[in-house]
């Protein structure tokens, strides 16, 4: 358990609401992990779909690994303290020459967590680019007030609702470029968005959210989280079994089970069911 920031780095991710680029994985350590990817996507038919692009580090042993890299999550520990859970991951991933891209958004605004601590990893296995549609990000603004969102339902908008914050002043706005095997860290009240990928390669990223025990799931009853680091003393969230393999029964199981949870709570209040393929 190392320290990575200085207190002016620290200073920095709560003033501007991230820090970027961090150096996690060597290149060849990515590219590995996108071979264990696509080698399963050619297997399964095509890019992940729907809940596999969720939690999927409760089906694949290599991904329980990334959540609990010892230096992703000696960062975090020094933005939010030594206790930590995993309260989900997902999968970021444009192909190339696609329409897809996302929005301008709050992750905080439809997640239903009662925390102003949690911090998103995002690990980037390909270059992400002004080209290949990087994060471009709000500076600042997870600490005004909450942006309002409408739904679109736009069927190339990566969100599960398509929400989006209308009137961003562009001009503020800055773009996060990280290279392979980097990572990016931001707030979760932090306005974000990404434009499509233009380029003829794939943007692929893991994000990882990462909270302190005591955290609250407010918008359900239930809920669920691993502990990656350190004590859960509070017991909010059911703690998720560390898969021994990749698809090992009980936590296949266990994702089933989470996945819905999750759908529940991001399409709480639309009437509609299902995530977005």
């Amino acid at each position: 358990m190392g320290k990575v920031f200085t207190d002016d780095d620290v200073d920095r991710f709560w003033r501007d609401g991230y820090l970027a680029p961090i150096p996690v994985l060597s290149v060849d350590e990515a590219q590995d992990l996108r071979r264990r990817l696509e080698a399963h996507e050619a297997a399964t038919g095509g890019p992940l779909k729907g809940p596999q692009r969720f939690k999927s580090h409760l089906l694949h042993k290599w991904l329980a690994d990334l959540i609990r890299h010892p230096r992703i999550l000696d960062a975090v520990e020094d933005l939010i303290g030594p206790d930590i859970l995993c309260w989900t991951g997902n999968w970021w991933n444009k192909e190339p020459r696609s329409a897809s891209y996302v929005s301008w958004h709050q992750d905080s605004q439809y997640w239903g967590l009662d925390t102003d601590r949690l911090v998103t990893a995002w690990v980037a296995l390909s270059p992400a680019t002004v080209a290949s549609g990087c994060m471009r990000l709000l500076p600042g603004s997870h600490r005004g007030p909450d942006l309002p969102h409408e739904d679109t339902w736009d069927e190339q908008n990566m969100l599960t609702r398509g929400q989006a914050i209308q009137g961003i002043d562009e001009s503020r706005a800055v773009n996060l470029e990280v290279g392979t095997g980097q990572v990016a860290l931001f707030h979760y009240r932090l306005a974000h968005a990404s434009h499509a990928n233009a380029s003829d390669d794939r943007r692929i990223a893991y994000a990882i959210r990462y909270l302190p025990p005591d955290a609250r799931q407010v918008a359900a009853d239930w809920d669920s989280a691993a502990l990656v680091r350190g004590e859960d003393r509070y017991g909010h969230f059911e703690l998720e079994p560390e898969p021994a393999c990749d698809f090992d029964p009980e936590a296949v199981a266990f994702h089933r089970r989470a996945e819905e949870a999750q759908r529940a709570i991001l399409y709480r209040g639309t009437g509609r069911e299902g995530h977005r393929t």
